[in-house]
Parts: C-alpha cells; structure tokens; sequence
C-alpha cells in the first residue's frame, strides 16, 4: 500500500523515535488520549513499552473520536480540569501523541500531563502540518521547540531528548522527552542535538526532472 507521506511519513517517524527509547521504562506508564492505543502501523504503543510494569490508557469519554470502552487499566480524564488528587504523580512515565493542539486550554492540558507524572514526559506534537479537525473537536495549536522547552521549565522538567522529522512535503512532527530527574537520564537518552530550525524543507520547491538533469549534466563537465 502506498504511504500517503503528507499524512503518514510522520506517524512512521515519530513511532521508530518513541522505539528507540521505550525499553528503558521500567515503570508506570501512562499513554493519555491514548485512544484505542494503536500506532497505525499493526501495533499497539503498549508492545513499544515491553518493560513496563504497568501500562494505563487515559480517554476523554465514549464519543466515536474519544475512545473511552472502559477497559482494563483505563482512565476517564479531561486534561482541561483540574486533576484528581489520585493521579497526581501516580505515572512514573507520561506518553502523549498528537492531542495537546486539539485543546484550547493548552496550559491547563500541558501542566496536567505533567502533574501525572513522577518522573519522565514524552509528547509528540505537530510543528508542521494541514489542519485537521471533526466536529467533535478542533485544531488549534503548532507550538515551536522553544515554546516546549519553556513549558516543561515552567512544570519543573528539563528536556533530555528532542528531534523532528524532514520529510519533504510532509507533516512535521517533533518529539520531546522530558524529566524531573535529569542527572538519571541525560547518559541514558540516545545521543542528539537539540532543535534548530523545524519545517526546514516549508517553502522549497522540489526538484523537477530537468533540474535533476542539469545538475548531472554540470558534475560530468567538472570531472
């Protein structure tokens, strides 16, 4: 099947950096908004955290495009009101994909996903990409690198691990990891260097087949 890449190539991204770092979870984990918890590609994100000892999902109601079913290990919760004093800190890892520019509220939202969490905060949000809304909810927000990292400044957590795709003509995503307890993780993380520029590829025009041509042709005349 041919991969929309406008779509898709971000989902696929994301999913292979969430990979690279899910087995170093021994703990609680918590995927909020998590739906039905599939990572479109034939998995669930729960097989991604295979050392966790516990793994929770969080939904908002039972609306088609909510998810709630009332499973085992699933949890009522609307991030834009005030936490329930049980969950506070109750995760040892905090995992969200694609839903905090889906609330208006984001403040309220991102100090939530981080008051569940005693230790680690994974998001993966878009930077870069079409619109997106139903009737049942909206799209608000692209919120850049910098105004991540100042949000989790302002929760008391210290990124330790970022990057974002450059797909040409594609979504782009970026995807953070955060802690209360960054002198535990920073060695621990894979080896990266922080955001610069995101959406580097926005507004460039992709090569025709008669620049590919020309370029050839000006390499064989170098020789």
């Amino acid at each position: 099947m041919k991969t929309d890449r406008r779509f898709r190539l971000a989902r696929i991204w994301s999913n292979r950096e969430l990979k690279k770092i899910s087995g170093l979870f021994d703990g609680a984990v918590v995927n909020v908004s998590a739906k039905e918890d599939i990572d479109k590609e034939g998995s669930t994100y729960r097989q991604y955290f295979n050392n966790a000892s516990d793994y929770w999902l969080t939904n908002l109601d039972a609306a088609p495009d909510h998810g709630f079913q009332g499973r085992a290990n699933e949890i009522l919760l609307d991030l834009t009101q005030p936490l329930k004093s049980e969950l506070d800190r109750k995760f040892d890892v905090v995992f969200n994909h694609t839903t905090l520019e889906h609330i208006f509220d984001i403040r309220t939202a991102f100090h939530n996903l981080c008051s569940l969490s005693k230790d680690v905060v994974i998001l993966v949000l878009p930077f870069c990409q079409t619109e997106h809304e139903t009737s049942s909810y909206r799209d608000y927000w692209r919120l850049a690198p910098s105004c991540i990292r100042e949000l989790f400044s302002e929760e008391g957590f210290t990124t330790v691990y970022e990057s974002a795709n450059n797909d040409f003509n594609a979504a782009v995503y970026t995807f953070f990891v955060a802690t209360r307890h960054p002198e535990s993780w920073r060695s621990r993380m894979p080896a990266h260097t922080p955001i610069e520029t995101a959406g580097r590829w926005v507004g460039q025009e992709p090569l025709r087949w008669k620049d590919l041509l020309s370029l050839f042709l000006r390499s064989l005349l170098r020789r």
